[in-house]
């Protein structure tokens, strides 16, 4: 029996498949996208509703706290209530609580929708990625995930320019309102199609000390990674106590949910050699693809002079080229070793070429290593959801997809602090050393002052105007940096790819049906 699907349930066939595949892959688009598009917009909402943007990053941690909770759970909730049914309702009330989001009328109210947000969309993801592979025959299951993952990767690359576009003229509002009619589409589309094809559920005791726990030391780790970088990490009382409660906390959790009976996540799925490093892998490869997404816009905007919209467009074409090659990689039948390290050394190609950007590159001239990101793009989830999932008993897929999902986010928000605070401090790092030669001392710094004021500047606008020039500089130097060291990062990470053992032909027809 399939892990998504009833009993006996045939798989979907012509246009009931392609209208339901869309309708799953929106559900995943929906969530990730939101993961995504209010970071952009985060400036803007601040502003709007009259507070500082440091006060507005709460509208991103809730989220993400929120979310990082449930989507673990997602394995027990649909083996309580059922596939179809757990990933419809999440859709349903995801789009509640999107409306109640975009009518928001103060960052009190934005934040408690957010949290109802986050935590009602945990089981999409997983959800629409177990009903992908069961809806789809056998010798097609290559496509569904090939779908699911472009749908994955493509909107927190899609978000920057979406999120940018409304910011830029539109009432910020609409980038939450946006998902009531597409969420209203997929719940009616796949309740409508798959409620017959409901898997059988059976009573679960409910976890309550590991689900409080998990709770307690994701809000704690959530909450450290998004206030860290503004208040000085580990030189801030707030930040060492979150880090103590979140090591302690995940500790505790560790420890109980191996010795439970029936824990709320089922941590013994990484006894598994290929879901261990598979996960691993997609966990390392992810946060490298999500530090890049979030450091080339930042750059863009903060010191390129591009706005929210034209940052989002430079990145746009890795999008496209991900959606065309995406279906084509899923039809190769070879190794999926080799072609996830196919992948990190094209990711890695695209991280070289951007170090070598320069202060006065071309719209084209930065976009072009994106087409390559979007072409390792294509071979990296499909293989490595493979690779996991290989041999997995199918009661317990979607168990396994809430929890390598779940990894999977928390390695972009480790990522997200590492990659903005070691720019920063790159960056002063970088300005120190050159403003060490910017001193009347120096003929080259006399000179330029000199050519600015004969160009009409006073002596204190000229040397704004220099130490503008350094600033920029130092930044772009640290963004160099940054991508170089990425770049060897991907290349150093195909080992964790050949801990793995080779999936069989019909593992990942075993671990659907």
């Amino acid at each position: 029996m399939s892990a998504s699907a009833g009993a006996g349930a045939a798989p979907l066939r012509g246009a009931a498949l392609a209208v339901t595949s869309i309708a799953l892959a929106l559900g995943t688009f929906m969530q990730v996208l939101d993961g995504t598009i209010a970071n952009v917009s985060l400036p803007t909402i601040a502003g709007n509703l009259g507070v500082s943007t440091d006060n507005g990053t709460w509208v991103i941690t809730s989220f993400a706290v929120a979310n990082g909770v449930t989507v673990p759970l997602t394995g027990w909730l649909m083996q309580r209530f059922g596939v179809v049914r757990t990933f419809t309702v999440s859709v349903v009330l995801f789009t509640i609580a999107s409306l109640l989001c975009g009518l928001a009328w103060d960052l009190s109210s934005l934040i408690g929708f957010r949290i109802l947000q986050g935590a009602v969309s945990g089981p999409m993801i997983p959800g629409s990625q177990a009903l992908l592979i069961a809806i789809f025959p056998a010798h097609k299951r290559g496509t569904a995930l090939s779908i699911w993952s472009m749908t994955t990767l493509t909107a927190p690359v899609l978000g920057p320019v979406l999120g940018g576009y409304i910011s830029d003229n539109y009432h910020w509002g609409w980038i939450f309102l946006i998902n009531v009619p597409v969420g209203i589409a997929c719940a009616f589309v796949s309740w409508r199609s798959l409620a017959s094809r409901e898997t059988p559920t059976r009573k679960l005791p409910i976890d309550t000390v590991g689900l409080i726990l998990l709770a307690f030391w994701v809000f704690s780790l959530q909450t450290m990674l998004d206030l860290g970088k503004d208040r000085d990490w580990f030189n801030n009382p707030l930040i060492v106590i979150l880090l103590v409660c979140a090591v302690v906390g995940f500790v505790a959790w560790l420890i109980w949910e191996i010795t439970d009976g029936n824990p709320a996540v089922d941590l013994s799925l990484f006894r598994r050699r290929n879901f261990a490093f598979g996960t691993l892998a997609l966990c390392l490869g992810y946060a490298l693809f999500f530090a890049n997404n979030l450091l080339l816009p930042l750059w863009l905007q903060e010191q390129m002079g591009y706005t929210a919209t034209w940052a989002g467009f430079v990145a746009a074409p890795s999008g496209i080229v991900a959606v065309i090659a995406t279906p084509f990689v899923g039809r190769l039948k070879i190794d999926p070793r080799w072609l996830t390290t196919m992948a990190f050394l094209a990711f890695a190609g695209s991280y070289f070429l951007r170090s070598q950007y320069t202060p006065d590159a071309s719209f084209w001239t930065l976009m072009f290593p994106l087409l390559l990101q979007g072409l390792a793009m294509s071979m990296f989830f499909v293989p490595l959801v493979t690779i996991s999932f290989d041999g997995i008993p199918g009661d317990r897929v979607p168990s396994a997809s809430g929890i390598s999902n779940f990894a999977r986010i928390t390695a972009g928000s480790f990522a997200a602090s590492i990659i903005t605070t070691s720019w920063d401090r790159r960056e002063a790092l970088h300005q120190t050393r050159l403003t060490e030669v910017g001193t009347d001392y120096s003929p080259i710094y006399r000179q330029a002052i000199g050519q600015l004021q004969n160009a009409g500047m006073t002596q204190q606008q000229a040397a704004g105007s220099v130490m503008r020039q350094i600033v920029n500089q130092s930044y772009l130097l640290s963004s160099l940096e940054l991508f170089w060291i990425c770049g060897w990062m991907a290349v150093v990470m195909i080992g964790v790819i050949w801990l793995t053992r080779r999936p069989a032909p019909s593992d990942l027809v075993v671990a659907a049906d």
